[in-house]
């Protein structure tokens, strides 16, 4: 009797092995969520619906991958959710910089950018400052002479403390020698709509997000990228260093998992974020909103965050963003 049992087992095992599929489901046999750690209309949020079609098409197996927004606290709500969730390849965000390196330096939080398994950088789109296109500031140095003159008035929105936005402020602070007045917001989108009801006088947002905006009939007027040469997507608009405002600021935004992913599944996302990225009905699609792709592998993509987190340790030391 033993016999044969040991017979059917052997029989089992080997039938699992040759048919994988009988006995465990390929991977993703549920939805998987990628977490968007700002608010519906933003970069962040546009760059991932255009994408997900795409990722999706390289999972295969009917991957069907939902957007979840958990914007707030500069990214650290949906940092923190992403760093937390199960390692089982269901659980896919965006990390942004500089946020992502940023916070952690300012103060404890459940997250490094070491806390994930990167995916692939898919973005990188520079910062800009927009003003109501009614407003009196028709170039960074009217700004800066309307700040000089009035110390605190300028009033500064962002997508929070330490975020791109929030740093570029204080960049052109320094630059300008003025002082402005930080208003941060829980996204890009809420930024614009204070801009266009006047609520605020620039909205420190991304060259996409604006042209986007731009595209939409928003009333701002941009007044020049934070970029080392003028993009093609936005080349009538020129750079800080061009105006005299030697910096530059860019948003990396790049797909990670919780640290601790199957090596198989790893692969497979990987995989399939580098496919996407490549087809060219992604890029068009990408263009289309003005989303710059920029793919980035997982070890590429970390050296990228390493030598940033070194430089972000450094203005922290020289210029702290926030009260010690």
């Amino acid at each position: 009797m033993k016999t044969i049992l040991g017979r059917f087992a052997a029989c089992a095992i080997a039938a699992a092995g040759a048919f994988p599929g009988v006995t465990q489901a390929a991977y993703p046999d549920q939805p998987i969520n990628m977490i968007v750690a700002y608010a519906p209309g933003g970069g962040t949020d546009i760059a991932a619906r255009v994408m997900i079609p795409f990722i999706e098409k390289y999972l295969g197996e009917g991957a069907k991958i939902n957007v979840i927004n958990r914007p707030g606290a500069s990214g650290d709500i949906g940092f923190s959710a992403l760093a937390a969730a199960i390692p089982d390849g269901y659980t896919i965000g965006f990390i942004n910089t500089p946020p992502v390196l940023a916070t952690p330096i300012e103060r404890k939080t459940g997250y490094t950018w070491q806390s994930y398994d990167l995916l692939g950088n898919v973005v990188d789109d520079p910062g800009t400052f927009c003003v109501h296109s009614e407003s009196p500031h028709k170039t960074l140095a009217d700004l800066a002479a309307f700040a000089k003159a009035n110390p605190g008035m300028v009033t500064v929105g962002s997508t929070g403390v330490g975020s791109d936005d929030h740093l570029a402020m204080m960049q052109f602070e320094k630059s300008a020698g003025v002082k402005m007045n930080h208003i941060p917001f829980k996204g890009s989108s809420e930024t614009r709509n204070a801009v266009i009801g006047k609520q605020i006088v620039v909205a420190a947002i991304n060259v996409g997000e604006a042209l986007q905006y731009l595209k939409g009939g928003s009333p701002i007027r941009c007044l020049g990228q934070m970029t080392q040469a003028r993009m093609s997507m936005a080349s009538d608009w020129p750079t800080f260093k061009e105006q005299g405002f030697n910096f530059e600021m860019a948003s990396l935004r790049g797909l990670a998992a919780p640290k601790g992913l199957p090596p198989a599944i790893r692969d497979r996302l990987v995989g399939a974020i580098e496919r996407a990225a490549a087809d060219p009905a992604m890029r068009a699609a990408a263009e289309k909103v003005f989303a710059p792709i920029r793919y980035l592998g997982p070890t590429a993509y970390a050296d990228e965050l390493r030598t940033a987190e070194t430089l972000f340790r450094q203005m922290w030391k020289e210029n702290p963003w926030v009260d010690k």
